[in-house]
């Protein structure tokens, strides 16, 4: 497999959210708006890729009982980091995704791609599978944060362009459930030409 095919796969191929349907706490929890779903994905994919590198170079001095929780450990050592970047240089975006920045530590995409992924490959394959997979689950977050900041509170990005009372179900759960499963449709009618 090719370096570029790596990262294309995490996109269209494998895509986090819209293909296999994994990670749909953070999907439908924090995408009531574009940033959101940038920011969210933006931390995911950090933590994806370096994780992934560390998995990937210490995969043959962990013994393989002790695996999964090692891979935790490391895991759970750069979502700290992130949380506590966020906090201190983005305070408004850390405050709106809350909860939902610690929850990347038991997130299956990171633990299922050091798994599945960084434990097999080289170190570089493992850098670009994060880029990759993260890119989908960044893309496939700020879509469906946008489509329901959009039909929701008619604003893009916090930027407004309808001064109407828009429906609020949008940004309400239910919203994120109809806006996920139409996305969720129409992105692998489009993949699959």
């Amino acid at each position: 497999m090719s370096k570029l095919q790596i990262i294309t796969k995490g996109i269209l191929k494998d895509n986090p959210t819209f293909v296999l349907i994994l990670g749909m706490c953070p999907t439908l929890g924090v995408t009531s708006s574009a940033i959101n779903g940038m920011g969210m994905g933006v931390a995911t994919m950090v933590v994806l890729i370096m994780s992934n590198m560390v998995i990937s170079l210490i995969k043959g001095i962990v013994p393989d009982k002790v695996r999964i929780p090692a891979f935790i450990v490391v895991i759970a050592s750069f979502v700290t980091i992130i949380e506590m970047l966020m906090k201190a240089y983005v305070p408004s975006l850390y405050a709106s995704l809350g909860v939902f920045i610690p929850l990347i530590v038991v997130n299956c995409i990171i633990l299922g791609r050091a798994e599945a992924f960084a434990s097999k490959n080289s170190i570089f394959d493992s850098a670009l599978d994060g880029v990759g997979i993260g890119l989908g689950f960044t893309l496939s977050l700020t879509a469906i944060g946008a489509v329901r900041e959009m039909l929701g509170a008619g604003s893009i990005f916090g930027y407004s362009f309808a001064s109407d009372v828009m429906p609020l179900l949008f940004i309400l759960a239910p919203g994120g459930f109809l806006v996920l499963g139409y996305l969720m449709v129409l992105f692998n009618k489009i993949a699959k030409r």
